[in-house]
């Protein structure tokens, strides 16, 4: 998939993702090793787009699975078409229950989920499992078959075999623990808030028309934002919200008003908008 390190973080550039050098560093080798990646940190710093970005580089289909509590196989795996089997039951009637059972349990009544999808692909295909620590613990159990041996059982067909392992990504917001089993399958990586730099360079990628000094402006005041004990701290997503609404609004620069009157774009709860406009210093930065 990936030739080395650097090819990485060039590619993934291409579809603009800008990788650090440890999320480049962690993608190529779990690329190179067939290893799951589980990458953890808060929401919105680019957990699920780096999937989407290297399914995109890799020409790879996605497969996602948007975990949930109460999450379950049915929805995970496989589940059968009850509906076409009752239909197929009624219309040979005159057959033995062994003769229609042999025929309703087959592959034609088989409705895949994600999981077993993605395991039966034989094509590149990277498979996304997002926000894994919202499923519930069981739910760890079922993956573990897959991110082991990347095979699935269906008890009526039997053990179903990947011939081409699926990219697999788990995304988690640190909700809940996950177990060590899980971890122990997986090369770990922690995504947090970039440096900076980094995030100037990811503003002004997302959002080509704003002018340098005013995206400096920006990552300074959120890195202000991030320091202060809020509810929730504005993510890289908050970021480039926040860019876009200066942009749409014409500013040149960020003043107390434009700031005041903009919070309720990366500040997500009043009274983390009461204590930045309180404490927030434009002088300062």
């Amino acid at each position: 998939m990936f030739t080395s390190v650097d090819d990485v973080s060039a590619r993934l550039a291409e579809t603009g993702y800008l990788a650090s050098p440890a999320v480049a560093t962690t993608v190529f080798l779990a690329a190179r090793l067939g290893k799951p990646l589980l990458v953890e940190g808060p929401a919105g710093v680019g957990k699920t787009e780096l999937a989407k970005a290297v399914a995109q580089v890799a020409g790879a289909r996605l497969v996602r699975l948007q975990c949930y509590e109460g999450v379950d196989e049915s929805r995970a795996l496989y589940e059968w078409n009850h509906a076409k089997q009752l239909l197929r039951i009624s219309a040979g009637r005159d057959e033995s229950w062994d003769e229609a059972r042999t025929d309703i349990f087959s592959e034609e009544f088989l409705l895949p989920r994600p999981l077993l999808t993605a395991i039966r692909g034989d094509e590149p295909t990277v498979l996304l499992i997002d926000e894994t620590d919202k499923a519930d613990v069981e739910m760890e159990g079922l993956l573990l078959e897959v991110l082991s041996d990347f095979q699935v059982t269906v008890p009526e067909l039997g053990t179903i075999t990947a011939t081409r392992r699926p990219f697999v990504v788990l995304t988690s917001n640190a909700g809940r623990e996950l177990s060590e089993a899980l971890h122990r399958r997986c090369l770990f990586l922690h995504i947090g808030f970039p440096e900076e730099e980094l995030e100037r360079r990811i503003v002004r990628l997302k959002v080509p028309g704003l002018g340098e000094a005013l995206a400096q402006s920006v990552v300074r005041v959120v890195g202000a934002l991030r320091a202060m004990d809020l509810r929730k701290v504005p993510s890289i997503a908050e970021t480039i919200d926040w860019a876009r609404t200066l942009l749409a609004l014409g500013a040149d620069t960020l003043d107390e008003a434009v700031v005041r009157d903009t919070l309720g774009v990366i500040l997500k709860h009043q009274d983390d908008v009461q204590k930045a406009a309180a404490k927030l210093d434009l002088d300062a930065l």
